[in-house]
């Protein structure tokens, strides 16, 4: 049945893009984007056919990891990193949209979609672990070069994966992802230092509150879109997170990582001097919506990549749900920038 939506919505964004190419040439200008822009539009390539998403897995440190790919192997890699709660079924609108340019690949995390969920009862879950994996996904694609896009937890998955291998890196995309303080509200901060600090049994309850379903649909994903606009999400959104974690132990794995969630607030300094050194070429799409992750923190990436792109649409914290084609434009335009 998941299949089967999935198809539904590449056949639609087929029809998408063929109408733009026959009728217009090119696709429409984004819609909603009426915040910060610090470069000028450039015309959209034109429209292309997009590639068959495939769904695929891979052995990594003795783990099943599950992607999706679509793109033929020869083009530019852009590497998807999903979110909190949710998988590589985040990207499965954005994925047609540029896979008849690119090679786009994007895994589930170890503990998230279809990859291994070991017990966290005998692996504890923490974002050097993901990022490992990842890192070791790379390799076992043989992805050597690579423009990486980060969503909320992908975001400190991504400078791990970056910073452990920058001579990989061709450039960021950036979307809803942390890498300042200014980007984080202080009741925020200070559920999250509580996370990590109190890891007694009531602590941990506190924490898994946030992982219950209606905290999923109604705080994760519908809690930015007003209610006139809530039809741009698809419920099959939180219903496939859902899926997994329906048991305690895949609850409790979102648990260990939201406890571990300080390590990375206290990596921002080192993620920031890796900005500034490295200068990599960077695009900002960032749901100006977002009541968790707050625009300053998408502004504060000028701070040290002065030259990144930035631009803030009209959607939230999961804006490739709410402006998928305005994000694809955005993103086709960086990317045909970018130095072989």
């Amino acid at each position: 049945m998941r299949r089967r939506n999935e198809a539904g919505a590449a056949l639609a964004i087929l029809a998408f893009v063929a109408l733009a190419a026959g009728c217009a040439g090119r696709p429409p200008a984004p819609s909603g984007d009426r915040g910060v822009s610090t470069a000028g539009r450039a015309a959209v390539p034109d429209a292309v056919w997009p590639e068959k998403t495939s769904y695929r897995s891979v052995d990594v440190r003795g783990r099943r990891i599950f992607y999706r790919e679509a793109g033929r192997r020869d083009r530019p890699v852009l590497l998807l990193l999903h979110g909190y709660p949710s998988s590589s079924h985040s990207y499965r609108e954005l994925i047609p949209l540029l896979s008849g340019r690119y090679r786009v690949v994007a895994p589930d995390n170890l503990g998230s979609g279809y990859s291994d969920h070991p017990s966290p009862h005998e692996v504890t879950y923490t974002f050097d672990l993901l990022a490992d994996h990842i890192t070791g996904f790379t390799e076992a694609l043989g992805l050597t070069r690579y423009v990486l896009y980060m969503q909320d937890f992908g975001a400190p998955v991504g400078f791990r994966v970056a910073m452990a291998h920058p001579e990989r890196l061709r450039g960021l995309v950036v979307q809803n992802g942390n890498a300042y303080l200014d980007g984080l509200p202080e009741a925020l901060r200070a559920f999250l230092r509580r996370a990590h600090e109190d890891r007694s049994r009531e602590g941990a309850a506190a924490v898994a509150e946030i992982v219950s379903a209606a905290a999923i649909r109604e705080q994760q994903y519908l809690r930015d879109v007003p209610g006139d606009r809530r039809e741009r999400l698809s419920p099959d959104t939180w219903t496939h997170d859902l899926a997994f974690l329906a048991t305690p132990e895949d609850r409790e794995i979102q648990v260990q990582l939201l406890q571990d969630y300080q390590t990375n607030i206290d990596a921002y300094p080192s993620w920031q001097a890796f900005l500034r050194s490295r200068q990599p070429p960077t695009l900002i799409v960032w749901g100006r919506n977002d009541a968790d992750f707050i625009r300053a923190g998408a502004t504060a990436y000028l701070r040290d990549v002065p030259r990144a792109e930035l631009h803030l649409l009209d959607a939230g914290h999961f804006a490739v749900e709410e402006q998928a084609v305005a994000i694809a434009q955005h993103v086709t335009r960086f990317l045909e920038r970018l130095p072989p």
